[in-house]
């Protein structure tokens, strides 16, 4: 499946010239060897023995966090998402700003990541059980998996192992894909990562949970300096709806103009997100943008028909084992981190 998307994305866009074209082939197929490397070095079961409550831990933790707050679920989902495609899963997401750095999570693109406490609880817990053992990255795949499968969608064994980066700056989240890209961006951002255009339209499925702020999607609403009018691939009556929430281009920072970025569903995971998106109700313009090459533009639509359920909740689960060994750190690298929030 992999491949046939790679083909697709090949042949939909317009044909670059010859030597750009086989710029873009080696830089595509040295990170899908870097990713599928990654996916070697961890194992299903890694802390079997020196750890055997550990996912047991992980998951009764995340239970009582989303019980009590089911917004969580895609905050703890976002937060793996925000790791691995900044310098791979290595944690780094979760380390604190110092004096003379200014860490990942202290971003403009990560202002709004939510979650940092409930690993920092988990964390506590895994170090009384197994001191030093438990790595925060390998806390945040589990933690991402039983988040999704709490709200409903599907479960999968996480292959473990990796350990936690001892750097992190706000100057690297330029690596993240851009919520105001097109699909262009979008394809390049992911395959930058080891990750095809299928990838992108599965993954693209998260925002079943969650919310976004006004900033996130003001630039869709209202004319600016770089667009002359609202977006037109936006649904207008959508677009009425959403400009009752934030009135005027100037409310992006209002922390309280916030909008599901799946109406209606967006604690529980499914398949209605790709339903809003194939009528042009999509909230971000990097949602928008899904339709707009043929092979993610089918993939919605096939999705959107509800018939295949089961076959997306797979494509899931395959994406997200795929992303969760971008870059790991392995063996002797890195560390294990006593603290999610400092480096040892």
């Amino acid at each position: 499946m992999a491949a046939a998307a790679a083909a697709t994305t090949a042949t939909t866009r317009t044909a670059p010239r010859p030597m750009v074209a086989v710029a873009v082939l080696i830089v595509v197929l040295c990170a899908t060897s870097v990713a599928g490397q990654g996916q070697l070095q961890l194992q299903v079961g890694y802390y079997n023995k020196t750890c055997p409550a550990a996912e047991q831990i992980v998951r009764n933790e995340t239970t009582a966090a989303i019980q009590a707050s089911p917004d969580l679920a895609a905050a703890l989902l976002r937060l793996h998402y925000h790791d691995c495609f900044v310098q791979g899963c290595d944690a780094s997401v979760l380390l604190d700003s110092t004096p003379n750095n200014t860490a990942e999570k202290d971003s403009l693109p990560n202002g709004s990541l939510r979650g940092f406490d409930v690993v920092a609880r988990v964390k506590d817990q895994l170090e009384t059980a197994c001191p030093g053992t438990v790595s925060c990255a390998d806390i945040l795949a589990l933690m991402a998996r039983d988040a999704v499968s709490l709200a409903k969608g599907p479960t999968w064994p996480v292959a473990l192992g990796r350990r936690d980066g001892r750097t992190s700056s706000a100057a690297s989240c330029g690596e993240l894909p851009p919520l105001h890209g097109d699909i262009g961006l979008m394809v390049q951002a992911f395959a930058a990562k080891g990750l095809d255009v299928k990838d992108l339209a599965v993954l693209s499925g998260a925002h079943t949970l969650g919310k976004a702020h006004c900033s996130s999607y003001a630039d869709r609403l209202y004319a600016s300096a770089s667009c002359a009018t609202p977006d037109p691939a936006l649904d207008a009556r959508y677009a009425a709806r959403l400009r009752m929430r934030c009135p005027s281009a100037g409310d992006g920072n209002n922390a309280t103009a916030a909008s599901e970025l799946d109406p209606g569903s967006c604690t529980t995971f499914d398949t209605s997100y790709y339903r809003h998106v194939a009528r042009r109700r999509g909230l971000l313009r990097s949602d928008a943008s899904l339709l707009d090459h043929r092979f993610t533009r089918a993939y919605v639509l096939q999705v959107a028909s509800g018939r295949i359920d089961g076959h997306y909740f797979h494509d899931f689960t395959v994406s997200m084992a795929k992303m969760a060994a971008i870059g790991v750190l392995t063996g002797d690298q890195g560390e294990i981190r006593r603290k999610c929030n400092v480096v040892n």
